[in-house]
């Protein structure tokens, strides 16, 4: 049987159960292996796989309905083809149901026993006569169990935030996560005006406009070829980057001649964003523990035009050498966390994660501060960030430095900043983004000052 974009879905999201690798990863290398030729394929496979994770718990609700055996003891692929081919008779208009649940079959035929391909067939073919009719739990007398099968999101989280944001706020963060964001991308000042790329993107987008918070960045839907493939991308004159992550760099505010450390640098989003500020003077230590991620950034930076950057691999949560002691004037720690705040671009997070996470990534986070702490100079800037709105990775980390680093305040007045952005500092000095509120991803970041 051909690969097709259907197979090639179930292949990415049994690799996504049984692999320790990021969506993103997969993703890429399913595209790289070069089996879908057509574009429409590929589309497909993007819709498939993004909108089966987005609404998994809805779908598995649905299925538990019609299925005689407890999800439990499902096998994972069987689970994963019956999430597939009900995804595709709910949400996608366009595939006729006889041929979502023909190739459901057909996909189960190809691995298991006649048995459990009659099962497929009987689970699916009950969900197209009766999905419409289900009365889903009532909202108002379980709430929890409401929330997460309608909205599609694990129990504990909903029953986290319900507690923290309400019933009503609750409902409208889950729709915002829940829908497809926009293409979000950043000027690199250092090529184009932001002017000038709206322009050279009206024939290869619809719709390209102006970012409200960020001044560098546009949105924009529907582009004709593969973002790598637009000229302007190929020139270098923009990098996909979400809004709220480009108010990150703002808030940390390099100058030309700065000496500053990108310490979490992964693919260089940031640090191409911190050069471009710095007008592509001064110096920059792009530092991360992955080598394979900074030979990435090192060709990222090159397509960028970025020439005062150079990489540095090291685990943070080791001490750093005496050499880089007191030597940067600003410091970015864009530090890995949890990812709660970025599950509209990826719904895999959510379904990966457990509550007892949040200690794990606070112990790392607080681990990076503190090996970083001695680097910075008197009077200099340390930057904390998280796409995370998880009080654990937030405010508690916050407080956790503050009380073994006198040296070090929250700079809450943040002068420098546009207002626009200024309006998304709370009193406390942190900017906290969200995604229903302010139509981007969910970030957290705080400005911290060495006194001397």
């Amino acid at each position: 049987m051909p690969i097709d974009a259907r197979q090639m879905a179930l292949s990415v999201l049994n690799r996504l159960q049984d692999e320790n690798k990021t969506l993103d990863t997969i993703m890429e290398e399913a595209y790289a292996s070069d089996v879908l030729h057509d574009k429409r394929e590929k589309a497909l496979l993007q819709a498939l796989v993004f909108g089966v994770l987005r609404w998994q718990g809805r779908l598995d609700w649905i299925i538990a309905q019609f299925s005689k055996s407890p999800l439990q003891r499902i096998e994972p692929e069987i689970l994963n083809i019956l999430r597939l081919g009900l995804f595709q008779i709910i949400y996608l208009s366009k595939i006729p149901v006889s041929a979502a649940v023909n190739t459901s079959v057909e996909m189960a035929k190809s691995t298991a026993p006649l048995w459990v391909v009659k099962f497929v067939n009987g689970v699916l073919r009950n969900a197209v006569r009766k999905h419409e009719t289900l009365e889903f739990p009532d909202l108002h007398t379980d709430p929890v169990t409401a929330l997460s099968a309608t909205k599609s999101f694990p129990r504990w989280l909903i029953l986290r935030w319900l507690k923290r944001y309400g019933l009503e706020e609750t409902e409208q963060l889950c729709d915002a996560i829940n829908k497809i964001p926009p293409l979000t991308i950043r000027t690199n000042t250092i090529k184009a005006t932001r002017e000038e790329l709206i322009k050279s993107l009206e024939t290869g987008v619809e719709q390209p406009q102006p970012t409200r918070f960020s001044p560098d960045g546009i949105t924009f839907s529907h582009p004709g070829v593969a973002i790598p493939d637009l000229p302007s991308f190929r020139q270098g004159w923009f990098q996909v980057q979400d809004e709220a992550a480009q108010l990150v760099t703002l808030m940390l505010n390099p100058q030309a001649e700065d000496t500053v450390l990108d310490a979490c640098a992964g693919l260089g989003g940031k640090t191409g964003h911190i050069a471009q500020l710095m007008k592509n003077r001064g110096r920059i230590v792009a530092m991360d523990n992955d080598s394979h991620k900074l030979e990435r950034l090192k060709a990222e930076m090159q397509r960028l035009g970025v020439e005062n950057t150079t990489v540095r691999c090291h685990d943070l949560t080791r001490p750093i050498s005496d050499e880089y002691h007191a030597l940067f004037d600003r410091i970015l720690v864009d530090a890995p966390c949890s990812g709660l705040g970025v599950l509209r671009r990826n719904p895999d997070i959510k379904w990966r994660l457990s509550k007892k996470n949040f200690r794990n990534y606070q112990k790392r986070q607080i681990q990076f501060m503190d090996h970083l702490a001695p680097c910075i100079k008197p009077s200099g800037i340390i930057v904390y960030s998280v796409c995370s709105t998880e009080s654990e990775e937030n405010e508690d980390v916050i407080n956790a430095f503050l009380t073994t680093h006198s040296k070090f305040i929250i700079d809450k007045e943040l002068a420098y900043l546009p207002s626009q952005i200024h309006s998304l500092v709370n009193e406390k000095g942190y900017m906290k983004t969200q995604p229903h509120a302010h139509h981007m991803d969910g970030f957290f970041a705080v400005v911290f000052k060495r006194n001397s």
